[in-house]
């Protein structure tokens, strides 16, 4: 079937997905720390601290991601505005919580998602689009979104529907 535009199919597509509430998560974290996992790829606009290398201490911003296998991230240090590269390797990005802030937490309904969030860079598209993502052995991947107050479906669902490859819809523009 083909939807009008992009939102509809996104919305169409999001409601194939598997909600988990993120008191479950918590709980089973709380049971096992090593049950879920978090396999989120640093992406732009992640806050870093580097930890080793020549520029060790310093605190910055993600402003530029790898290309294919490169494992050198373009970031912005703080004090100076210097941007540096620095392997993958060197730095952790600072995380406000064990868990995105929105309640809510999904995994796919179709194994074809899984597939392409493991064989096609999905876990750096999905990062890039806003996402968090865990993995847990019996409901593999695990994703959430890390806030709360706007538009998820402009900022993050249709972004990740298009970085997906998907063509459910008729039209490239919005109906007004």
């Amino acid at each position: 079937m083909k939807y009008d535009t992009i939102s509809d199919a996104a919305h169409a597509w999001v409601e194939q997905f598997n909600r988990i509430p993120q008191a479950v998560i918590e709980k089973l974290m709380r049971l096992d720390e090593n049950e879920i996992v978090e396999v989120t790829p640093p992406s732009k606009y992640d806050r870093v601290c580097i930890w080793s290398g020549e520029y060790s201490g310093e605190i910055g911003e993600i402003v530029g991601t790898p290309e294919g296998d490169d494992d050198l991230y373009l970031i912005r240090l703080d004090d100076d505005r210097q941007e540096v590269s620095v392997s993958k390797n060197e730095f952790d990005v600072e995380r406000d919580d064990l868990l995105p802030m929105w309640g809510t937490m999904w995994s796919f309904g179709d194994s074809c998602d899984d597939w392409w969030l493991e064989e096609r860079n999905g876990l750096q598209k999905m990062a890039d689009c806003g996402f968090r993502i865990y993995e847990q052995e019996d409901w593999g991947y695990i994703f959430g979104i890390n806030g709360a107050g706007y538009d998820f479906y402009e900022s993050h669902w249709i972004p990740l529907y298009k970085a997906r490859g998907l063509h459910w819809h008729k039209n490239e523009k919005e109906a007004v």
